[in-house]
């Protein structure tokens, strides 16, 4: 497949590195050389050259390009030439945007027919993501299929956890309400058998159903908590979609060093938000206002050495639950070691939601799992794929990827080795990095 994109920022990067160790063909242009500077073995073929200007485009092979990904941080150029790349000949495009209004159903259908197929918001992504973590803040990840159906849950596993130090075969010897897909040890992922054992600081990755909450709850001996006052570090863009988001009945805090941006901040937000121009990593204003009292805390300034540390003093405050935006790749595995709660990175984010268009397989929903070097997405299963064919224990599933649950006709399954997949299924799937492509071959 030949991918073009365009934007050697972040997420333009990250995507590039990902796609080019499955030997796509690649090719990365930028006005900037700087940005373009690659290792000499690099897979990525990289030019320098203006996204909108036609000859550069034509240059670059647009014609046969099977896929367009427009993700430079200006708006403007990302739908231009998303537009002339699809009269150029792209078979699909993509375009990273700030205005979260293009996101209607109707604009987006304007859109479409203007040649601009998909589009990408990933600060809207990151606020979704976040919202999700202030509904269960006992967890360190949460995410819903079909509607709460089924959902996958990582959480931390302390020493007064009921399932500590026990072997899944025991745990999996009773009523089965819940799969453990993968258990993050160290900086190891295990996709676990029968004979791996929980032990205390794991974070473990469960898949079930909206029923079993509450169980699984008790098993990891959590305690949850009805989030109603929360202060965040940070007035980005990240910042507000969060603020609109919120319920209006949650109390927000929003800490914006920068005067004049608080000001005009302050003109933006619901009433529920009390904006305060002051620094977060300051404790004397953090005590000042009455951090002890804060249900959450979430820093989402651009620095991540300075979400990292404002999130653990947070924490020593007694704030029971923190979320961190952390950029640098590097900083997560530093940020889950120091237990400080949930990590935002918008370039996984938007890398995960950009590559379920490149699947085969018919893919709904990609997410990255930061801590966990691994992928989970929902797939539906095709008539007559393989993964139809057989029972789940006979398909010789490869031992970096396992199905969690699925939905059949619209009713929530765990899935054990008996079961059989039938067409029609949306099945989540869990897989470390190398693995997604694997599985992709049993759907398609």
């Amino acid at each position: 497949m030949k991918i073009i994109i365009v934007g050697a920022g972040e997420v333009g990067t990250h995507l590039s590195k990902l796609l080019s160790k499955e030997n796509q063909d690649i090719i990365l242009i930028d006005p900037d050389e700087e940005k373009l500077d690659f290792p000499s073995n690099s897979e990525i073929l990289t030019i320098q050259g203006n996204p909108t200007s036609i000859e550069g485009l034509k240059a670059a092979g647009i014609k046969a390009a099977d896929m367009f990904i427009a993700v430079t941080p200006e708006e403007s150029t990302n739908m231009t030439a998303c537009m002339l790349a699809h009269n150029l000949g792209a078979k699909r495009t993509i375009a990273r945007i700030d205005n979260g209004e293009y996101l209607d159903p109707k604009n987006m259908k304007l859109f479409a027919g203007l040649g601009v197929d998909s589009l990408i918001c990933p600060e809207t992504l990151a606020a979704e993501e976040i919202i999700s973590a202030l509904k269960q803040p006992w967890t360190r990840q949460w995410w819903d299929i079909a509607e709460g159906k089924l959902i996958l849950i990582g959480t931390k596993i302390r020493e007064n956890a009921p399932i500590v130090n026990k072997y899944l075969y025991e745990l999996g010897a009773g009523e089965r309400f819940y799969h453990i897909v993968a258990i993050k040890r160290g900086n190891e992922t295990i996709i676990p058998g029968g004979q791996d054992r929980i032990l205390a600081g794991d974070l473990i990755y469960f898949t079930t159903t909206n029923a079993s909450i509450d169980k699984i709850k008790r098993e990891t001996g959590k305690e949850d908590l009805d989030i109603r006052h929360v202060t965040l570090m940070g007035g980005g863009r990240i910042a507000l979609r969060v603020c609109e988001r919120l319920p209006h009945n949650v109390r927000v805090k929003l800490l914006e060093i920068n005067k004049e941006k608080s000001y005009r901040i302050a003109e933006k937000v619901p009433e529920n938000v009390l904006v305060i121009n002051g620094d977060g990593r300051d404790t004397d204003l953090l005590i000042q206002e009455n951090i002890k009292n804060c249900d959450a805390f979430i820093a989402l300034t651009g620095n991540s050495e300075a979400n990292i540390l404002a999130c653990v003093a947070a924490k020593n405050f007694g704030v029971f639950k923190t979320v961190a935006e952390v950029e640098n790749l590097d900083y997560i595995q530093m940020a889950e070691k120091l237990d400080i709660g949930s990590i935002i990175n918008k370039k996984l984010i938007a890398s995960s939601h950009i590559y379920r268009f490149l699947l085969r397989a018919d893919v709904s929903t990609v997410k990255c799992l930061a801590f966990a070097h691994a992928d989970v997405a929902e797939l539906t299963a095709r008539a007559g794929s393989k993964i139809t064919r057989k029972k789940v224990k006979d398909l010789h599933l490869p031992k970096d990827m396992t199905l969690g649950g699925k939905i059949s006709n619209g009713k929530a399954e765990i899935i054990g080795g008996e079961t059989l997949i039938q067409p029609g299924d949306h099945v989540l799937v869990f897989c470390l990095n190398t693995a997604m492509r694997k599985i992709e071959n049993y759907f398609k």
